[in-house]
């Protein structure tokens, strides 16, 4: 019993102590609850935010949009720029020029209209190279004027663009920066990347411009070449690993897709040119484009081994040759191999080669010049042999039969495309787009360098792999097309078209120009020049009619006659109606000998009245 008193006692002490503890321990307690509450409702908040700005972050990236703007190279051959616009970089992939089609009279070249990259220039980043030729370089320095941005392209390309830019003192101002396949330019908001490919010219690349959405993959001119002159096959794998990352548009090379199978390798014209040399008795004359860096260095390797010497003529072709050397492009086992033209007298005709331009029948290049007898220093002779190593550019037949039929009549053999295999494209046929669809696989695809019917049959051929109809899009220059991550669409358009060069005026000429030249050169001008006194308004000498292009005058001295008589008819009355406006006046001598000349020759020259007051 004691022991249970006492138990009772300790059990009664211990609930007294806790009623009589301070409550410090019990507020510690509340105060860290409040705590706890207040970080949850911190939590929450914050997590509340993060979900609202990942939903704003969805609602972006479905929003998120690319814009393709072809400014040249659709429905065309030549004047290649293409605009790729993400949020606030704009990247231009090549800037080149065409040459102007026959009813262009009196026309150098023609550019793109950039108006659009004028409107946005802060935007552009730069300009981004496939390769060095023409139609993809040659507008450069006429856009540098308008917009001075950095430009991106391999070594052999800057090499060629470094000569151009010398000529229009441009060269110290822009800022040009040499890229090696797989490099990666970071921009802004996307990044830029070179893929090594084959073409008709050295250091030939794609682009592939890397976004959020995912790539957009050009392909630049290419083809498949196994066994390239300079050993740099095409990068298939880096192809195929951007397919596999996800290409979600791709621009292909249009150039041959009419044609089946595949492009023949560049070294198989090196064959035929070694079977060529070896038959050759006297001179032998290539001509080829300038550009094409491979096809000149197959010619240096058939004259080493066949002991003859190089000269080089052509003003475009002697400077891509003196920038291929300097760069390591054209390679020689003997440096004395290339000869000044002005010294291939001194050496005996089956010593020497010439490689020139002129491939294209083009009017003022050195191979025209010397089969019309007008070359300074070559004239062609019996004997000579002359290789035309390229196919006639659409349009160009004509010129191209023409300059072969003077060279046969003075004596010369000629061996052109249609009797050997001294020409392979520069450009990949149908298996080899096959090739590059299934190895890239982009989810939208849009062909470019080529006429309509080339962009058709490439968007056929696409179908035919298994890209949906509605994946694929034929577009014009100007159009704005609009690519999210599910669709593809066009969303507009932007002032684009062409830009005539003549001389050294630039956008000068325009359709207007260009009518009254057509008129010009089609009917001719009529002169009437007359002399009128300012008081009385009076004839005081005249009318003087000239004719250029309309009709030979001694030989139509009745007609002259008659359309002064005319003439002076018609002054006769608007002196009697006191009609002294210039405007008026040349209104009615017009009037009065347009019908009179049609009655009389069926013709509609222009006639232009010059009145002289005194």
């Amino acid at each position: 019993m004691k022991n249970e008193n006492e138990k009772e006692k300790v059990i009664v002490k211990n609930r007294s102590m806790v009623k009589n503890r301070p409550m410090v321990k019990n507020k510690t307690v509340a105060k860290d609850k409040a705590k706890v509450r207040e970080k949850a409702i911190v939590k929450d908040k914050s997590k509340a935010i993060v979900k609202d700005k990942n939903r704003e972050k969805v609602k972006e990236k479905v929003k998120d949009k690319i814009k393709i703007i072809p400014l040249g190279g659709l429905n065309e051959i030549g004047k290649n720029l293409t605009a790729i616009e993400y949020r606030n970089d704009i990247v231009v992939i090549d800037c080149g020029l065409k040459f102007p089609d026959e009813d262009m009279l009196g026309i150098d070249v023609v550019i793109p209209d950039i108006t659009y990259l004028k409107k946005n220039r802060d935007k552009v980043k730069g300009i981004f190279l496939t390769h060095g030729h023409e139609d993809h370089i040659g507008a450069l320095p006429y856009v540098l004027k308008e917009i001075n941005v950095p430009v991106y392209g391999t070594k052999l390309t800057l090499g060629i663009v470094e000569t151009k830019l010398k000529e229009h003192d441009l060269l110290d101002v822009v800022k040009l920066n040499r890229v090696k396949p797989r490099d990666i330019i970071r921009l802004s908001n996307v990044s830029v990347e070179f893929i090594r490919t084959s073409h008709s010219i050295a250091d030939s690349v794609a682009i592939a411009v890397h976004t959020p959405l995912g790539a957009i993959l050009h392909t630049g001119d290419f083809k498949i070449d196994y066994t390239p002159i300079d050993g740099c096959v095409a990068d298939l794998a880096r192809f195929s690993e951007i397919g596999k990352r996800g290409v979600i548009l791709m621009m292909a090379d249009s150039t041959n897709v009419e044609r089946p199978g595949y492009t023949m390798s560049e070294s198989t014209v090196g064959e035929a040119f070694q079977d060529i040399f070896a038959g050759a008795k006297g001179r032998i004359i290539v001509a080829t484009f300038a550009s094409n860096v491979h096809r000149i260095q197959q010619i240096v390797r058939a004259a080493e081994k066949y002991g003859r010497k190089v000269a080089v003529s052509g003003r475009s072709m002697e400077n891509i040759v003196e920038v291929a050397i300097k760069l390591g492009y054209i390679t020689t086992k003997k440096k004395d191999i290339f000869i000044s033209i002005d010294a291939i007298n001194k050496y005996p005709n089956n010593k020497i080669v010439i490689a020139t331009t002129g491939s294209q029948g083009e009017p003022m290049s050195a191979l025209s010049r010397m089969a019309a007898s007008e070359h300074r220093k070559v004239n062609i002779i019996p004997g000579d042999m002359v290789v035309i190593s390229a196919s006639p550019i659409p349009g160009n037949e004509k010129l191209v039969s023409r300059v072969i039929n003077q060279l046969f009549k003075k004596g010369a053999e000629v061996i052109y495309e249609k009797l050997a295999d001294i020409h392979v494209s520069g450009h990949a046929c149908q298996e080899e787009l096959k090739l590059m669809h299934t190895l890239v696989k982009p989810k939208f695809f849009m062909p470019v360098h080529g006429e309509y019917r080339h962009l058709k049959q490439h968007v056929e051929l696409a179908w035919k792999l298994g890209l949906p109809h509605n994946h694929a899009m034929i577009c014009d220059i100007g159009d704005v097309v609009e690519i999210t991550r599910s669709s593809i669409k066009k969303a507009g358009s932007v002032v684009s078209g062409q830009v005539f060069v003549d001389g050294l005026g630039v956008g000068d000429v325009g359709n207007i120009v260009l009518r009254d030249r057509k008129h010009l050169s089609q009917d001719g001008i009529l002169t009437v020049v007359v002399t009128i006194e300012k008081a009385s308004g009076s004839v005081v000498a005249g009318p003087d009619i000239i004719s250029r292009g309309f009709v030979y005058v001694r030989q139509s001295e009745d007609l002259i006659e008659e359309a002064k008589e005319l003439v002076k008819e018609a002054l006769q009355k608007c002196e009697e109606k006191h009609i002294t406006e210039w405007a008026t006046i040349k209104s009615n001598i017009k009037d009065v000998l347009r019908g009179f000349l049609y009655e009389r020759t069926k013709r509609k020259p222009m006639i232009l009245p010059i009145i002289m007051e005194i």
